[in-house]
């Protein structure tokens, strides 16, 4: 039985199921998928939370995930502009840079914009490489997939990293460009999550055509298949444990109960600690997971485009004021916010030359909108509509700034808030990334998935690393918690080398 729908619970439901377990996914919402999943405004679809892809790549570790579960070949995807992966652009001096994929294409275009830094960015891009592949799973090694054993700049933190080898202060500022993928904080985030994240997408930007939802369909597929099914409209409310200390039932909202041999938890850590029974964890544990802080949140503009008026952009694009802001993303002044945001254009099947809508995803604290908290969606009132309004026209006259006129291109707007991802999602602080993880303290903040509940076990982004990514490869490393050590990997492993060629 798997508790929450999302990318990791349908991952994990997948693996288990394809080695015939039968699966029981309980969802609060309506339609499954989590972050997968996509709503309709406007006759349009939009992606809720899988915007940028990575691993997609033949040969990648999701890749290889895909192709064993058999629906690599049935996802719509597309590759992102191999020589402009990601564009970034500063309006204080109007410069924008053209971010190439493949590592030595990456560094040669760093050095012609920084020539001066050539020594340092050379020895950047090594260090990120190194660090990454110290991390056997993410290459999809055997390996024990402890934090111990490492170098000792892999639990630096991210900034300190760029530092060390870089002075000059606006490059600095755009080798942490993609801090707005994985929550960077200054002091804070380990090196390790930033060369993870960085090498990801260096080797590769992928993107959906038509939505993310093929892919929570597919994997669906997969459990229905095999026997099991989906409880769609239902939020576990508590676990009951028996004498032996072992999970007997799930019940719901609905007052149903529903049992099964093994539970995955896909829901947030600070959320199962509050339905299940009590003494289930030591005390010690509950107290580290409800202190560890949420990573931070977003406020988001959806936006519909006249038809022929805005080209597509076949790559993400982000938008900075000025340099020296990247690490400072969690902060909020209500006077000059936002300082920068990510903005894309998604593709649809049969894309043309232009573009019928945009995603602009603004980094934003859940402190904001705290004095709303305790409302509900469409009852959070009338200041409320006319804080996202003002917040949202902030936004635009800066996409005005890159493309005069960008106004009168769009003709509908619909916004969502940190309150909005908490509630959708079931994220305390609406959190992007589940919980935050800090270098200065980096035992509090890690999160096992086998749990002191000997049938209890857990998965999703609150596990090793969030995102396309991280999220699969933890639903790898807790169904071998179920299947044994190295057995799912293996067995990947083995099956791409047979059929993953040409």
């Amino acid at each position: 039985m798997i508790i929450g729908g999302g990318l990791g619970g349908l991952f994990t439901g997948a693996i288990l199921a394809k080695e015939g377990y039968k699966i029981t996914v309980i969802e609060k919402n309506h339609v499954i998928g989590g972050g997968l999943q996509t709503f309709r405004r406007g006759g349009l679809v939009f992606e809720t939370g899988m915007h940028i892809l990575g691993g997609l790549r033949k040969g990648d570790s999701i890749y290889k995930i895909c192709n064993y579960l058999g629906i690599m070949d049935k996802l719509n995807v597309r590759d992102a502009d191999h020589d402009a992966m990601d564009t970034i652009t500063y309006l204080s001096d109007g410069h924008s840079y053209n971010i190439p994929e493949g590592r030595e294409q990456f560094t040669e275009y760093l050095i012609s914009e920084f020539p001066h830094e050539e020594k340092g960015i050379r020895q950047y891009v090594d260090a990120l490489y190194k660090l990454a592949d110290e991390v056997d799973f993410f290459y999809l090694r055997t390996g024990s997939g402890t934090l111990w054993g490492h170098s000792e700049q892999f639990l630096w933190s991210a900034d300190q990293l760029i530092s060390y080898y870089v002075t000059d202060r606006k490059l600095r500022d755009l080798l942490g460009y993609m801090n707005p993928m994985y929550a960077g904080e200054e002091q804070h985030t380990p090196a390790y999550i930033h060369a993870l994240i960085n090498v990801l997408y260096i080797g590769g930007q992928s993107r959906f055509e038509g939505g993310s939802a093929k892919m929570a369909e597919l994997l669906c597929e997969i459990i229905l298949n095999a026997g099991g099914k989906l409880v769609l409209g239902e939020s576990a409310t508590h676990i009951h444990l028996d004498e032996n200390h072992l999970v007997e039932c799930v019940e719901t909202n609905k007052g149903n109960h529903y049992s099964a041999q093994y539970y995955i938890s896909s829901i947030h850590p600070q959320m199962l600690i509050k339905i299940v029974d009590e003494g289930a964890f030591k005390k010690s544990f509950v107290k580290r997971i409800c202190e560890i802080p949420n990573t931070y949140s977003a406020f988001s503009l959806y936006l519909k485009f006249k038809p022929g008026t805005f080209p597509y952009i076949n790559h993400t694009c982000y938008c900075q004021k000025d340099y020296g802001w990247i690490w400072k993303y969690g902060e909020y002044n209500p006077e000059t916010w936002p300082q920068g945001f990510m903005y894309m254009t998604p593709a649809e099947v049969n894309q043309g030359p232009f573009a019928n809508k945009m995603i602009v995803n603004c980094i934003m604290p859940f402190s904001v909108v705290k004095k709303w908290e305790n409302t509900t969606v469409g009852r959070r009132g009338q200041e409320y509509e006319q804080w996202k309004k003002k917040h949202a026209e902030r936004a635009i006259a800066m996409l005005e700034q890159l493309y005069p006129g960008f106004r009168d291109m769009v003709e509908d707007c619909w916004t969502a808030s940190p309150l909005t991802i908490r509630d959708y999602y079931a994220q305390p602080d609406g959190s992007l990334y589940g919980v935050s993880r800090d270098c200065q303290n980096i035992l509090a903040s890690q999160v096992n998935v086998v749990t002191k509940v000997k049938n209890l076990f857990l998965t999703g982004q609150n596990v090793n690393l969030h995102g396309i990514c991280g999220v699969p490869l933890t639903a790898v490393n807790t169904a071998e918690a179920v299947l044994g050590v190295n057995y799912v990997v293996n067995k990947i492993n083995k099956y791409n080398d047979r059929y993953g060629k040409d």
